[in-house]
């Protein structure tokens, strides 16, 4: 537990979410919105280091992603909470390598977290017109990016654990 949290050259991966946000591939959008990033890294980290772990690192990114957007609402609840659930999951070892159960949990990821933020907006009065297709279009691109991009991810990470795979 807090395996990859002790191995700071890990957790400094989670720069590359913002960066990768920033850059936004154009030929990653659907009617110009990219997928989510952060769900995309979250997801096997959570699912290798546990719940504790992607509490915390959920947070932080959230953290680090509002300064990103300043504004009145916050990805803290639905990383934090995102994070804590995969880590139960993978503690439990309920979530294999399959691609089908990595595109529904990031899908439900993006479920979470974008409804965290239209709740937050619908409670300040300010819930704009295009919150929903946002949204959709967001979690479609994300569950379908999952596979190749938490497979690969979750190797990565399993393999920096001591004693090699998990």
């Amino acid at each position: 537990m807090l395996e990859l949290w002790r191995r700071g050259w890990c957790l400094a991966t989670a720069l590359l979410v913002p960066l990768l946000l920033l850059l936004s591939p154009p030929w990653l959008q659907l009617d110009a919105v990219g997928p989510n990033w952060a769900v995309l890294w979250l997801l096997p980290w959570a699912l290798v280091d546990g719940p504790l772990s992607g509490a915390l690192v959920g947070a932080g990114l959230a953290v680090l992603l509002d300064g990103l957007h300043p504004g009145s609402v916050t990805l803290v609840p639905g990383l934090a909470l995102l994070g804590w659930w995969w880590g139960r999951l993978g503690r439990r070892s309920l979530v294999g390598d399959r691609s089908i159960s990595l595109a529904l949990l990031a899908l439900a990821g993006c479920l979470v977290q974008g409804g965290s933020l239209l709740l937050q907006q619908q409670l300040q009065g300010q819930l704009p017109a295009s919150g929903l297709h946002t949204l959709w279009v967001q979690t479609l691109i994300t569950a379908v990016l999952a596979p190749l991009v938490c497979s690969l991810a979750l190797l990565f990470w399993r393999q920096q654990l001591p004693g090699g795979t998990r």
